[in-house]
């Protein structure tokens, strides 16, 4: 598998506090990559990093071969990238919304039609196409969030809580669509859902105060648990960090 996202002793602080700490890892065309750690740990700092949303503070992340810094634009282009709370335009309808999100990532002619239909049939929200977004349910809103990730077909995404308050049928949808993408894609989901990893991913990392404590498949993380449960490896490999001094970083 080629290498499709490089992250090199990536930094960021905000004063005194360290969000990031020298965090390095590749992820892989084909591999979808669980980006776990306890609240406060700096996965969200990580992941707008990584999609240029924000400047490190040192270290480089390149995708597809382009670095972030240099050429951001260029790797926008090449993500998907759903945020942490999936914000959107609360007065918009969901068809509205993606028809601006379209016209963002440049998607014209019969092309643009097939995109939306596609993203629509598979998130499964054509019940509440016509509806504005500020009245639907927050499981709605992360998938119209998850939605416009995908509308122009990115050969990375970059998933932050893709399931955060969906219910049970609609988890094991998300779940089954990002295997399905995962073939022609390279995935990272951050989750605080500990068998989403048994369910999608096919790496783990964990990190805790801005620093990277494991890398490994989900088999080998269950293994650093002498009972073979993957929460209590979590809870072993976590136990002597402390959070990052603040709520603002996740």
């Amino acid at each position: 598998m080629s290498v499709t996202i490089k992250v090199k002793s990536l930094t960021k602080s905000f004063g005194p506090i360290h969000a990031v700490r020298g965090v390095s890892f590749d992820v892989s065309h084909g591999e979808v990559l669980g980006f776990l750690g306890p609240n406060g740990a700096g996965k969200s700092t990580t992941m707008k990093m990584i999609t240029g949303f924000l400047e490190p503070t040192s270290g480089t992340v390149e995708v597809n071969g382009c670095d972030v810094q240099d050429t951001p634009i260029a790797v926008k282009r090449a993500i998907g990238y759903l945020p942490e709370g999936a914000p959107a335009y609360g007065e918009m309808t969901v068809r509205s919304f993606l028809n601006f999100i379209a016209d963002i990532r440049q998607l014209t002619g019969s092309h643009r039609q097939q995109r939306i239909a596609e993203v629509i049939d598979s998130i499964n929200i054509k019940d509440v196409i016509d509806q504005s977004i500020e009245t639907l349910s927050k499981g709605f809103k992360r998938r119209v969030g998850i939605a416009q990730a995908l509308l122009h077909n990115p050969k990375v995404l970059i998933l932050d809580e893709p399931t955060d308050g969906l219910d049970p049928n609609q988890k094991h949808e998300v779940r089954n669509l990002i295997k399905e993408m995962s073939q022609d894609k390279a995935i990272i989901i951050s989750t605080h859902i500990l068998e989403e990893v048994h369910a999608v991913c096919s790496r783990a990392i964990i990190i805790a105060s801005g620093a990277l404590l494991f890398d490994g498949t989900p088999a080998e993380l269950i293994a650093k648990s002498d009972r073979h449960d993957i929460d209590h490896a979590f809870r072993l490999i976590t136990a002597a960090t402390e959070p990052v001094e603040t709520e603002e970083i996740a």
